[in-house]
């Protein structure tokens, strides 16, 4: 006598499982691809950072070609030795032996 096959009618449950595990999925993902770090707004903050950090190169650069300027007047090929020894006395409030000092009243006294 043959085995009557018998037939289950799925539950509700059971036929929304894999649509809702896809539709999980994708709005994972979908989150993600916006919300990322390299998704659409992610992208956005990368190109603003990438604008400010070129900005700062900019300026560095600029600044490095000031004190590569300002180097280059230190050189000896283009530096007069006496100048040199002149403005280091000025600033450092230094004087050589044989140097002669003339003592100058200042405005404030009367």
């Amino acid at each position: 006598m043959p085995v009557p096959t018998r037939h289950r009618k799925q539950s509700v449950l059971r036929r929304l499982v894999i649509p809702a595990a896809a539709l999980s999925a994708l709005a994972y993902f979908g989150f993600h691809a916006l919300n990322g770090e390299l998704g659409l707004v992610g992208r956005a903050r990368i190109e603003h950072q990438v604008r400010d950090l070129e900005a700062q190169l900019g300026n560095l650069i600029a600044e490095r070609q000031h004190l590569h300027a300002r180097v280059s007047l230190l050189r000896s090929e283009s530096l007069n030795p006496d100048m040199v020894d002149e403005r280091a006395r000025l600033n450092l409030n230094l004087a050589h032996v044989n140097d002669l000092t003339i003592m100058r009243p200042s405005a404030s006294r009367n």
